[in-house]
């Protein structure tokens, strides 16, 4: 038994190869060990805690035999990594052994370690022959060759099963949250509709009485409600659809669409914002571009400790691309935060300035937006100094 044997069985589990189907990648193999050898028995079997399982096999009909009978169970403790017995009727080990006195009546075997990157014994490539015999140095040397192909070849299975499982977990995360936005955004529409209706009764009553300065108030209300209405109707469509994000683009005029995007914030008196100079339209998914812009310019609000609060928002068009960049004065992002703050669930060490933390989900939604809208989004930042996200759309 293998000094390791404990993490050696956990190696091979990671697998996740036991008891799967033939494939033709690892029957391939044993073929052509089979034809160098000039044996009729080739076999790649990997040992688990009672036996050794046969992943691919010619010339032999059984799936797997006893550990306790394994060939192949003194090869994966061999220092050597590779084991070959002439005539196994005259070895001490073996001459008793049920393979060799009885089917399949094992007399020649030669086997080689299956040894994984991580330098774990899982089983052998072996060859075996109902005569005496032995391998040249070149058959040995290419045996030794085969068995880094199938550990190679399982290498390349376990990449590939992991990948599947992360798609299906992903996919399964997908539908949950597409599930969770479709109801969210149907539960929010109804107490909107009640919040709307109630500031247009207001807005109605004050306009009667002559109130000037509750009707201003009422009227951006009722103004910020029908926008927030809107926004969650966005949300509910791409939620049912959600290739209405990319096919969807309307024709916006930038001022416009920033006037009326940073009207849904609430922004402190100290806060000061530098509109660019140029106003061009632009074609793109308002919702998308909506949302980018709400959560960048809602985090340099937040995570800005200074007395004057500055934000500058620019604008240029670049080899068809529509390029933003959003600049702030606020507590910056440290280096070593910047290459993983776009990642699910990052949250950075940082205190809002209403004593919040973050969620982790903002930023992640910004650039998965920016890339469905074929761009890429990058920062900049200096502690203390501010930051400087620059992202490009469309093209």
């Amino acid at each position: 038994m293998p000094n390791n044997e404990a993490e050696r069985l956990a190696s091979l589990k990671a697998y996740k190869i036991m008891d799967t189907s033939e494939e033709d990648d690892f029957d391939d193999l044993t073929k052509m060990a089979s034809e160098i050898c000039g044996t009729p028995i080739a076999l790649i079997t990997l040992v688990d805690e009672t036996r050794q399982w046969f992943k691919s096999r010619i010339g032999l009909g059984v799936t797997q035999t006893p550990r306790e009978h394994a060939f192949c169970a003194h090869t994966i403790i061999d220092p050597t990594g590779t084991m070959q017995i002439t005539d196994a009727r005259s070895d001490l080990r073996f001459a008793e052994n049920p393979l060799v006195t009885s089917d399949p009546n094992i007399v020649f075997y030669a086997g080689v370690s299956l040894q994984s990157p991580d330098g774990y014994s899982l089983g052998s490539l072996c060859v075996i022959d109902r005569v005496p015999k032995s391998l040249t140095p070149q058959q040995l040397d290419a045996l030794k060759i085969l068995a880094k192909q199938v550990i190679t070849q399982m290498e390349l299975r376990k990449k590939i099963t992991d990948l599947h499982e992360a798609n299906k977990q992903l996919s399964e995360t997908n539908e949950f949250m597409q599930r969770f936005a479709t109801t969210a955004a149907h539960d929010l529409k109804n107490p909107l509709s009640s919040i709307s209706m109630s500031a247009e009764l207001l807005t109605r009553h004050l306009e009667q009485n002559g109130d000037t300065k509750a009707l201003k108030l009422a009227s951006t209300n009722l103004s910020s409600t029908r926008r927030l209405a809107k926004l969650v109707n966005d949300m509910l469509e791409y939620s049912l659809r959600p290739e209405t994000l990319t096919q969807n683009h309307t024709s916006i005029l930038l001022s416009t669409f920033l006037e009326k995007t940073v009207s849904m914030i609430t922004m402190p008196e100290n806060v000061v914002i530098t509109y660019p100079i140029e106003n061009p339209i632009i074609t793109t998914s308002e919702i998308a571009l909506q949302q980018i812009f709400i959560n960048l310019l809602t985090n340099a609000v937040r995570y800005n400790n200074k007395p004057i609060c500055k934000i500058v928002i620019c604008y240029e068009k670049n080899n068809g691309k529509d390029i933003f960049v959003i600049q702030d004065n606020g507590i910056g992002i440290a280096n070593e935060e910047l290459e993983r703050i776009f990642d699910r669930n990052v949250t950075l060490n940082h205190v809002d300035r209403f004593h919040q933390n973050g969620t982790g989900i903002g930023l992640f939604t910004v650039r998965f937006l920016v890339e469905k809208l074929n761009g890429k989004i990058c920062v900049e930042s200096e502690i203390n100094q501010g930051s400087c996200f620059k992202f490009s759309i469309g093209a």
